[in-house]
């Protein structure tokens, strides 16, 4: 560089570097995604889960531009889809939506597991709440959490409930449940909601824990009965039925929330795209309305709200698991 100092004609290639290595952020930003993600969700399709990861999928794809492909990895309680999340490349084009289970349950009950539920995930954001419902077989004579207590203790070796699975969301609530009222009943679980709800219609089991979702077709069709909501408030489904709290167990608060992350160590610029794209997906007004309609309630936490959840919730679900007895199959 003639006429220039050499001191000078440093300083004006480093920042020349500078302004390329600016450069090549942006254009990393602006080429995310270039080819269409996948969206892993650790349960069968046709789940709430698996329901919700459909909505999220086809909204969040229109807002990248790409499109999202739903890969069912389902078994061993979501160990088998995140421990596959958990080994992908952290590039945000592998994605996992999972309940509460997967960073809460999982850790609780296995005294190993193939994956870390902090170090090897990074949340992007709360996308739902998957509301849970005590319910009664129509003909068992019990129409409140009262009636139910009442009916179980004057025969406490008779009645059992079932639960979408071992060490699910619905048994912990379950297990919640008789720790608060000082039922006895035997748990019994099945491989899902369908077989459970089945069985409560058909009178093989007297009560059960499951998901608004899953229960509320046959609630409103007179076949089963919602006895009490476990969370903190109302489902927005079913605003007739009372919470466990409102029953009179204050305090009590035991519902499912989903959620999405990705592997962790995604590029900065990436996890700006997904967290701003989901952030929009969850407010967005028509996502709302049909997660309503299928029994759950629209909701949104940032990625460092999730983060707080997750600490704050594992060390309440190994507390749970230990009084309970409950272990992975």
């Amino acid at each position: 560089m003639k006429g220039i100092p050499r001191f000078a004609a440093g300083a004006l290639q480093a920042l020349a570097l500078l302004g390329l290595a600016v450069a090549g952020t942006h254009a990393r930003a602006e080429g995310y995604p270039a080819k269409p993600l996948v969206l892993v969700v650790p349960f069968p399709a046709g789940g709430a889960v698996d329901i919700i990861g459909r909505m999220v999928g086809k909204a969040l794809g229109d807002r990248l531009g790409q499109p999202v492909v739903i890969e069912n990895r389902a078994g061993a309680g979501t160990i088998v889809g995140a421990s596959y999340v958990a080994k992908a490349a952290p590039n945000g084009y592998t994605l996992f939506i999972s309940s509460g289970s997967t960073f809460t349950v999982n850790p609780a009950i296995n005294a190993s597991l193939p994956y870390d539920p902090i170090k090897s995930f990074e949340p992007v954001g709360l996308v739902a709440r998957v509301p849970l419902v005590v319910l009664a077989n129509r003909n068992v004579p019990a129409n409140s959490l009262k009636d139910m207590v009442s009916l179980t203790k004057a025969a406490p070796d008779k009645y059992a409930y079932g639960s979408f699975g071992t060490g699910t969301t619905g048994h912990f609530a379950g297990e919640m449940l008789l720790e608060a009222t000082g039922m006895k009943l035997q748990h019994i679980p099945y491989k899902g909601s369908a077989p459970a709800v089945a069985d409560l219609i058909g009178g093989q089991i007297p009560f059960s824990v499951d998901t608004v979702a899953a229960s509320l077709p046959h609630i409103r069709s007179g076949k089963i009965k919602p006895i009490a909501v476990t969370g903190a408030t109302r489902a927005t489904a079913l605003p007739d039925v009372p919470t466990v709290a409102e029953s009179g167990f204050p305090g009590f608060d035991a519902d499912a929330w989903v959620a999405l992350a990705a592997p962790r160590g995604l590029p900065a610029d990436v996890r700006v795209r997904l967290d701003k794209a989901i952030a929009e997906v969850a407010r967005d007004p028509d996502i709302q309305k049909k997660l309503l309609a299928n029994g759950l309630e629209p909701a949104y936490a940032t990625p460092e709200r999730v983060s707080a959840m997750i600490d704050a919730e594992l060390p309440r679900m190994r507390a749970i698991a230990q009084r309970a007895g409950i272990q992975s199959n």
